[in-house]
């Protein structure tokens, strides 16, 4: 088995495992969570087939519905932001499509880095957030819910990376 195969395929469970058993316990001022399993997202190679990573992030998302009894919420935005991370990654970058062939999240600036996270773990959880609640009038707890718990979740991810990924 390939060596990136293997390393994604040990990223992919262990942060199931960590925000099944961890995280969704983390309840900080009683409704914080952050979800740091959208960092798998992140880090999958570009170069790799589109199809197979729209499955993976997909079973990823339905995952963690199914350990947290969500109903398929979080398979939902999972797969969204796997759909939309390359249009996303193209603008922040403002490169052809013939750089993104070797795409590493620690070889480009930390602001870009920063910008292409911190734009899709919005988006994430604005999905999460809408279809939880599902409810017009609840835009301003859908609001706030994205917002602080995206700045939790984007400053935890980035020093997940910054610590378990090795710069190319």
């Amino acid at each position: 088995m390939n060596n990136l195969v293997l390393n994604n395929l040990v990223r992919f469970l262990i942060l199931i495992l960590l925000q099944v058993l961890v995280l969704n316990h983390i309840n900080l001022l009683g409704y914080l969570n952050p979800m740091v399993y959208i960092v798998w997202i992140f880090l999958f190679p570009i170069r790799k087939s589109k199809t197979l990573f729209l499955i993976l992030s997909f079973l990823l998302g339905l995952s963690i519905d199914f350990f947290s009894d969500s109903g398929g919420i979080n398979a939902a935005a999972t797969l969204f932001i796997a759909f939309i991370r390359l249009p996303i990654l193209k603008i922040v970058l403002k490169k052809t499509d013939f750089d993104y062939l070797l795409f590493n999240i620690r070889t480009i600036s930390f602001s870009k880095s920063l910008l292409f996270i911190s734009i899709l773990t919005f988006i994430h959880h604005f999905i999460v957030f809408s279809l939880s609640y599902f409810n017009f009038n609840s835009y301003l707890a859908i609001i706030s819910n994205t917002i602080l718990t995206s700045i939790f979740t984007i400053i935890i991810s980035i020093l997940g990376i910054i610590l378990f990924t090795k710069k190319k």
